[in-house]
């Protein structure tokens, strides 16, 4: 019984999250509108009567919502393509250099804008390589996501070839620590980088497709 349980939560709370997720988004973006959408759609006497046990009240309400979004994706794509005009692009330019000026502030709109244009990138190339690296002793591996080379002065300054490790913490992948290893110290990993990723949020559970595979051998 504990285990048909156990399984029928991870089954049903990932979809119950991810529904709840979007119906709080929706209803977030839709909410300062509805109510003027709604009373359009009713001044022009819609009277679909009931739809799958819906009320004409909700049928109205889910329309609005439904224009709500498509007009907020209509004006979300023709800001995106207004902004590559060059006039509107130097506004912009300008109204970010004046946030990135005034104190407190800057702070937490460039980190937005750092997270954002990090999870919308269309660059695949963030991490290079997964390896095993000898942290946090030389007794011990943990797995690391191979960023770049190290700066060349820190390279320069320990007369060594330094690799810039990213060493994530379990289960928030979003700290972690940032080193820098000997190029011979780390071990190459047959290994994506999102099995990786999983595998650390996961506290170990989930076995990436990549280790299974190596299992027999």
């Amino acid at each position: 019984m504990k285990k048909y349980l156990i399984t029928g939560m991870i089954i049903l709370l990932p979809l119950a999250v991810t529904i709840g997720l979007i119906a709080f988004i929706v209803k977030l973006l839709t909410n300062p509108f509805v109510g003027w959408v709604t009373n359009f759609l009713e001044m022009h006497d819609l009277r679909t009567g009931k739809i799958f046990l819906l009320s004409q009240e909700q049928i109205i309400f889910i329309l609005a919502q439904l224009l709500i979004l498509l007009s907020l994706f209509i004006f979300t794509l023709f800001l995106g393509t207004v902004t590559r005009w060059f006039f509107i692009k130097t506004i912009i330019d300008s109204f970010d250099a004046l946030l990135l000026k005034i104190p407190f502030v800057n702070k937490i709109y460039k980190t937005s804008q750092e997270i954002i244009r990090t999870l919308f990138s269309s660059e695949k190339n963030s991490f290079k390589e997964v390896v095993l690296a000898p942290f946090p002793n030389k007794n011990t591996y943990t797995l690391g996501l191979i960023s770049k080379d190290a700066p060349k002065y820190c390279s320069t300054a320990t007369g060594k070839d330094l690799i810039t490790v990213f060493v994530m913490t379990a289960p928030n992948p979003t700290t972690g620590y940032l080193l820098l290893f000997k190029r011979e110290e780390l071990v190459p990993v047959n290994m994506k980088i999102e099995d990786a990723v999983k595998y650390i949020i996961s506290c170990g559970i989930l076995l990436p497709d990549s280790s299974k595979e190596r299992d027999p051998e």
